[in-house]
């Protein structure tokens, strides 16, 4: 019989660094953020882990991202962007569809899909009393330090995140989806970050949450310089037959009132904040993008006309240029707040060393 894996439940408000691991270390940034610099900055949104971990071979777990808490069901406008379609993210046909989004965003393993999307259906009848159908389940392959084919995540992991879900600071690195995540050749996980910004004198926020999964370490570059040039050792030390490279996962909040289509717009930006991180979303990649607006969408079916007040197309740029700002940022507070960890078959994926990354920067 399969021993079942140590749950760690990490809230939002424990071992949390606020979004600010980079901002900790002196890393010039663009742009305004919140005052946690993350995704929970935009009101309502909720954040909850489960962190499996057990022996020398189980390092995985589930993210949950609820776009009004766990108190309120009810759908907000949303959207969704495939930049590179290697990897899966379940539930976008109906939002591409709809307009909505109905439910919580889950982050897994790729293995585990399935097991979370079934735990996601389960909550909502629990809890909610009607059951989220379709949910948006999206994952990363974490089978270098993971046994991704013991499939440890069971529904059970995807209902723990939803009851750990909480506003506040929010945990980053080694949690949840992102436990056995890899960036550049280092070791990665979940991070996020905010940005504020005025438009026609009202203040609106945008928050990003990232798991990140990608790129070679040639590639790593921060603030613009090529840190991954000059950083060449503390490569991964694996005992298992090396995989592609990939992916990144973003979710995007906002309180700002926009409609699906400008919503795919701040979705199509995550990309551009990819890139400045020296990405290029190689072959085996897989980067998706689901944005939603926090703000209170009209009841479905409550009426053959329904009205809505938006921000003008025109005056979205801010929102655009927050998304990129903050999309770089949380990629690179999942790598520096993530520590090394050693896994399946011995493998080892070092940390990012903060003081030599101080002196790359500083030259």
């Amino acid at each position: 019989m399969r021993r079942t894996a140590v749950i760690l439940l990490v809230l939002a408000a424990c071992t949390a660094r606020g979004g600010n691991a980079a901002r900790d270390l002196g890393v010039p940034l663009d742009g305004v953020p919140g005052p946690l610099n993350a995704i929970t900055d935009v009101a309502r949104v909720q954040i909850g882990h489960a962190t499996l971990i057990e022996g020398d071979s189980v390092r995985t777990g589930v993210t949950a991202v609820l776009p009004h808490g766990r108190e309120e069901h009810a759908p907000v406008f949303a959207a969704a962007h495939v930049f590179n379609g290697n990897g899966e993210m379940t539930g976008t046909h109906w939002i591409s569809e709809s307009g909505f989004l109905d439910g919580p965003v889950m982050l897994t393993n790729t293995h585990s899909v399935g097991a979370v999307s079934e735990g996601v259906i389960q909550w909502s009848l629990r809890n909610w009393g009607t059951p989220v159908s379709l949910p948006v389940v999206c994952e990363t392959w974490d089978g270098l330090l993971n046994d991704i084919n013991g499939f440890h995540v069971r529904p059970a992991h995807a209902g723990a995140a939803l009851d750990a879900a909480t506003g506040g600071a929010v945990a980053e690195g080694n949690v949840g989806g992102g436990t056995g995540n890899r960036a550049f050749d280092f070791k990665a996980g979940i991070g996020t970050s905010s940005r504020v910004v005025e438009i026609g004198g009202a203040r609106y926020t945008v928050g990003v949450l990232v798991q990140s999964n990608f790129g070679k370490r040639a590639q790593l570059t921060v603030a613009g310089v090529r840190v991954g040039r000059a950083i060449t050792d503390l490569l991964p030390e694996v005992n298992l037959p090396p995989p592609g490279e990939g992916s990144l996962v973003a979710v995007v909040a906002t309180d700002a009132p926009l409609l699906p289509h400008q919503l795919a717009q701040l979705a199509r930006r995550v990309p551009l904040g990819m890139a400045r991180t020296g990405a290029t979303s190689l072959h085996s990649s897989g980067d998706f993008a689901v944005a939603f607006s926090t703000v209170p969408a009209p009841a479905v079916g409550s009426g053959p006309l329904l009205e809505v007040r938006f921000l003008a197309n025109t005056r979205l740029d801010p929102l655009l240029g927050a998304v990129v700002e903050a999309t770089e940022e949380a990629i690179l507070n999942s790598m520096l707040a993530a520590e090394t960890m050693t896994g399946r078959g011995g493998s080892t994926i070092h940390a990012l060393p903060h003081a030599r990354l101080r002196e790359v920067l500083g030259k």
